[in-house]
């Protein structure tokens, strides 16, 4: 799914769209117990728990493509009798009606997701009649041929609130609140199957971690049976030792920050593009050689991206860009620079030493204090 896709689908999310038929959950305690359930029809909830609940499921559709949410694909194997994707696709089948389904979902989710306190699994039931669009893009509602059947699940932190002081208006004065328990914004989510080509993808899913750097390996090789891709982190750092590794000891100054301008030009050629810019093993290749990397330089490459990334592995742009800054670093000195001016920073011998130039065009200021010009 890409950005466009998504937004639709989060818009979906509303009270006044009265297109989710059904809602389940399942109250975890931290030892794993079910404390409870319940099922019902999403329409009949009190209104401040409707815009509630759409919060929390929006919220699961929020965040970076590439870092926080991920499309990941169905091995052929989850697809046949007893696999995930066919598990996930009876349930979807079910509209979340079958008891038995959900109980043993419950179930799946408890056995694989890891942590120390009580949690809520949320699910809700959808159904999206799919406008058409014209040649304009503008769409048109009386020219839908397609019913998007979905389902979205979450798990939610459950928490005591924090202590208070509340105050009672009968006897004007300020009492110890009684805590509550108060459940909290997703860890985690998904959404299947995903809206590819604005249409039932049942092959692929759109996978949802609040924390991009820990996608919860147990949950999603278990409940979802999916390859994780790397994570963000992983991903900078896989690059990164790819440059290293490649150039070697021509891994110079002047190397790294053509390296740098080369990705920012590709992602802004590809800035209008809803899909996430990405970069796969031939992609990075020409990045290096337009970045001037000698061809001597590039015999190992290959080997280098299959033993750092994987020889399919793909590397997602914001996930290696220096998007606000340019940051040099030595071990006692750290100097960070806008990303378009990287031509401000040079690096020359001087007398015998290795040295970085940057040459002051506007004020000079030390820990907030301006610094005159004479002072220079």
């Amino acid at each position: 799914m890409n950005k466009k896709e998504i937004a639709e689908i989060r818009k979906q999310l509303n009270p006044t769209r009265q297109t989710i038929t059904r809602i389940c959950g399942c109250y975890v305690s931290a030892e794993k117990e079910k404390i409870t359930t319940f099922s019902q029809s999403f329409g009949i909830l009190e209104e401040e728990e409707i815009f509630k609940y759409l919060d929390i499921f929006k919220k699961s559709l929020s965040g970076t493509l590439g870092k926080n949410l991920l499309n990941m694909e169905f091995p052929d194997e989850s697809e046949s009798e007893g696999g995930t994707e066919r598990f996930l696709y009876d349930l979807r089948q079910s509209h979340l009606e079958d008891s038995e389904l959900l109980d043993e979902f419950y179930t799946k989710v408890i056995d694989s997701y890891v942590t120390g306190e009580s949690y809520l699994i949320l699910l809700i039931a959808n159904a999206y009649d799919v406008p058409g669009k014209g040649t304009d893009e503008l769409e048109m509602f009386d020219a839908s041929d397609e019913v998007y059947d979905y389902f979205q699940a979450v798990i939610c932190p459950v928490d005591l609130a924090k202590p208070a002081l509340s105050y009672d208006r009968e006897t004007q004065s300020f009492h110890s609140l009684n805590r509550q328990w108060i459940v909290g914004m997703p860890v985690l989510g998904f959404l299947f199957p995903a809206f590819n080509d604005r249409g039932n993808d049942i092959h692929s899913v759109l996978y949802y971690s609040k924390d991009s750097e820990d996608l919860h390996f147990d949950f999603t090789d278990r409940v979802l049976g999916c390859v994780l891709p790397l994570t963000a982190g992983l991903q900078k750092e896989a690059f990164q030792q790819v440059v290293e590794q490649t150039l070697g000891e021509n891994c110079s100054f002047e190397n790294v920050l053509m390296i740098h301008d080369t990705l920012r030009e590709k992602a802004e050629q590809e800035k209008e593009n809803p899909d996430p810019v990405s970069f796969g093993k031939h992609d990075v290749k020409v990045i290096l050689s337009k970045a001037g990397v000698k061809e001597d330089d590039l015999q190992d490459f290959d080997t280098v991206y299959d033993e750092n990334v994987g020889e399919e592995g793909r590397i997602h742009a914001a996930n290696v860009m220096a998007a606000s800054k340019i940051e040099v670093h030595t071990p006692d000195i750290r100097i960070s620079v806008s990303p378009d001016r990287s031509d401000l920073i040079e690096e020359r011998m001087i007398d015998g030493r290795r040295c970085l130039v940057i040459p002051i065009t506007d004020e000079l200021t030390v820990n907030g204090i301006r610094i005159s010009q004479t002072g220079i």
